[in-house]
Formats: C-alpha cells, structure tokens, sequence
C-alpha cells in the first residue's frame, strides 16, 4: 500500500505542477476565462486528493470534469469545422491540439482523483474489502495516474523545445545537414 500510494502521490503532484504551469501561461491566452480556471481547479483537485490529504471536494471535482468535457467538445468541433489540425493531429504548434491535449489530460486526472477518492471512502465506511489482508489503491488508478504522469513528463519537452514552425527540421548540434 505504501509503495502505490507513494507512486499515486507523486503523480499527482507532477499533475498539479503541470497544471500551475498550464494556468499561468494562460493568463496572456485570449480566452483565459475558460483555460485559467479549468487548469487552476485540476492543480488544486490533485494537490488536495493526491499530497495534502485524501479527502476530495466532490462538487468542485465534478465541475471541472463537465467542464473539461465541454472544453473538449468545444475544441474538437473548432478543429472539426474551420479544418484545423485534423483529429488524431498531434502537432502541438497548433492551439487546438494544445488545448484538446490538455483538457483531456485534465479530464483523465479528474476521472483517476474521483476513483481514488471512491477507495478512501470505502475504507474510512468499512465497506471496503479486504484482499489477504492489505488495502490498496485500484491498479487502474494507479497504473492510470503513473501512465498520466510518464506522458507528462515526456510530452512537456516538446511543449518547449519543438518545432516552432510546420516544416522546421530539428537538427543535432554535432551532426550538419549533408548536401545533395
């Protein structure tokens, strides 16, 4: 139980990071009024549920979920319409991939946080059961949150350091480009 817990606990806290950093960035968005506190909540269900205590406020977790969602769809059905970046697009030189990546990163840890919080409760209530004697968090959430945490880790660099531009090629400081 220690060793999940701890897995689960320092995901989250890489998930509240992450979405601190979100939040801040949107401050010179256009439309912060939508990202700022979708971003502000998520930092603040993961740092609560996942590092101070177990704990989660029910309503607030539900609200940001809704309105991940509804971020999503929004996003989606922009790219949809004006032909954007495609659907699958992974390109992140483009706002709408962007803004879908993220608020799918925040629905999927607000979905993990809920479950999480489902076990403490059934533990504090006593209905929990018992498997040969330990109490752990649910593989799904755990895996989930570690899988959630790894894809943050490995995507926040091409957030900083990719292509600024469509075609921009990146090239190894120590190899040179060959002529043809």
């Amino acid at each position: 139980m220690a060793t999940s817990r701890k897995l689960f606990n320092l995901c989250s806290f890489l998930m509240a990071t992450l979405f601190a950093y979100s939040a801040s960035v949107q401050l010179n968005d256009p439309n912060w009024y939508f990202w700022f506190p979708l971003y502000s909540c998520a930092c603040l269900i993961n740092l609560t549920n996942g590092i101070v205590s177990r704990k989660l406020n029910r309503p607030i977790a539900t609200i940001t979920l809704w309105v991940g969602l509804l971020l999503y769809i929004k996003v989606v059905l922009e790219d949809f319409v004006y032909e954007i970046a495609g659907f699958w697009s992974l390109d992140l030189s483009q706002r709408v991939v962007r803004e879908k990546i993220g608020s799918m990163l925040v629905v999927i840890s607000i979905i993990l946080q809920i479950e999480a919080s489902k076990v403490h409760n059934d533990i504090l209530s006593g209905s929990f059961q018992f498997c040969r004697g330990f109490v752990s968090i649910s593989s799904i959430v755990k895996y989930g949150m570690f899988d959630l945490g790894g894809f943050q880790l490995h995507a926040t660099p091409y957030l900083f350091c990719g292509p600024k531009r469509r075609n921009e090629v990146l090239v190894p400081p120590h190899s040179t480009p060959k002529d043809e």
